[in-house]
């Protein structure tokens, strides 16, 4: 995103609720579908994105957890 505030990912969660919404309604026609559903992709991955990094950012505060409590295990 170009000089946009990133958005959260509640708020990415959000919109793809939204998206599900209109995509299962019969009020869209087909060019919106494929629209909104472009649109949900990208959402996807921002999500999916966001969740990978706040595993390793998990993985990697346990590593240091447990490697303080080994060094006052000794």
């Amino acid at each position: 995103m170009s000089k946009k505030k990133e958005q959260k990912f509640e708020q990415l969660l959000l919109r793809l609720e939204e998206i599900s919404t209109l995509l299962e309604s019969d009020d869209i026609g087909l060019e919106d579908s494929v629209k909104l559903y472009e649109e949900g992709i990208e959402l996807s991955r921002k999500c999916y994105s966001i969740l990978a990094n706040a595993e390793l950012k998990v993985t990697e505060l346990k590593k240091q957890l447990d490697s303080e409590f080994d060094k006052l295990e000794e």
